[in-house]
């Protein structure tokens, strides 16, 4: 999830755990201890694209990192605050550290959360950014921030942010479901075979849904809103896989497919090879875009058989059309 809902969770957190001892010292350690998860997306400045994305959500957003660090946080923070109880900061800090990836594991970058295991949980309910889970959320937290730290009414406040989250987030697996059971529906009525379906939620809302089918030599792309009154359509985007035969071998190439999960496909422009991950979408609602939000180009290093990958650049009028075709579409087809 993003910074501030990250840091208001945290902040949550240290304050049930606690707040009653050390008031609004709770929220702050809380907070910080909310960030810093992700603290490994600076990993991007010293190495390369595809093993940033390896370490993205990697150990930081593990329970081994939370219980390591939760002890070292826990030891230092209890040398010099006035609270010396080491249980008690250790405690705050790994709920602080281990609810981070929990919640982080509900988007569709999802988590690493049982490193060193190889597995990333993804279960795709929620976007890295929405109002409705984190404003009622912040809005609780700032209520309880003002009253006594021995107040009946801050549990009362801090618990509701926290009960009212947790719903909202249950809430969005059942929606995840209902729109699951919609792309199914749709690919029987219109006779498509396919081999895989995901779902996933589009940007900052939890009502237009959007899908990706796998079918043998290509993938189609499609969207549904619970307003919609129009049947669900499909864009189809040709795999284009064996464009990157010659590289299949090598290892960059194989760890960026590993990462895509093979929901990928390759277009070719201006003499360029371009690798897009379809797990995040489009940057637009236009038919047959393919403005993917995440593109990389496939670049030869001179004079060896070695790859890398560059990720295309996202601007601000990128982010204003994305916003303004999605408001028209969450209210319905």
């Amino acid at each position: 999830m993003d910074s501030l809902t990250q840091i208001v969770l945290g902040a949550a957190v240290g304050e049930a755990v606690l707040g009653k001892k050390v008031g609004n010292k709770a929220m702050l350690y809380g907070a910080i201890a909310g960030t810093i998860p992700d603290l490994d997306i600076f990993a991007s400045f010293f190495t390369d694209t595809v093993t940033a994305l390896e370490i993205h959500r990697g150990f930081t957003h593990s329970i081994v990192f939370s219980v390591i660090f939760a002890f070292v946080f826990g030891w230092l923070v209890s040398r010099y605050e006035t609270y010396k109880e080491f249980k008690g900061w250790a405690w705050l800090f790994f709920w602080a550290f281990v609810t981070h990836p929990i919640l982080d594991a509900h988007t569709t970058w999802g988590t690493q959360l049982f490193w060193p295991l190889d597995l990333r949980l993804a279960f795709k309910t929620i976007f890295v950014i929405d109002p409705l889970y984190t404003v009622p959320f912040l809005v609780f937290l700032l209520l309880a921030m003002f009253q006594k730290r021995t107040s009946k009414k801050r549990q009362l406040y801090n618990r509701m942010g926290l009960i009212l989250s947790t719903s909202y987030l249950a809430c969005t697996i059942l929606l995840k479901w209902l729109a699951f059971n919609q792309f199914e529906k749709a690919l029987e009525s219109q006779n498509i075979s396919y081999n895989k379906l995901d779902t996933r939620p589009s940007p900052l809302n939890t009502i237009l849904w959007n899908a990706n089918v796998e079918t043998d030599d290509a993938f189609l792309l499609g969207s549904y809103s619970f307003f919609d009154t129009q049947p669900i359509t499909f864009e189809t985007y040709q795999k284009n896989h064996d464009v990157i035969d010659k590289y299949r071998s090598l290892d960059k190439m194989q760890r960026m497919i590993y990462i895509s999960q093979g929901w990928f496909t390759i277009t070719e422009k201006d003499d360029q090879i371009y690798f897009n991950d379809l797990r995040f979408g489009l940057l637009n609602t236009e038919p047959n875009s393919e403005n993917f939000v995440f593109k990389y180009e496939i670049q030869e290093k001179p004079n060896t058989k070695e790859i890398y990958f560059i990720e295309s650049p996202k601007g601000s009028r990128d982010a204003k059309k994305l916003m303004s075709d999605l408001w028209v579409r969450v209210k319905g087809n």
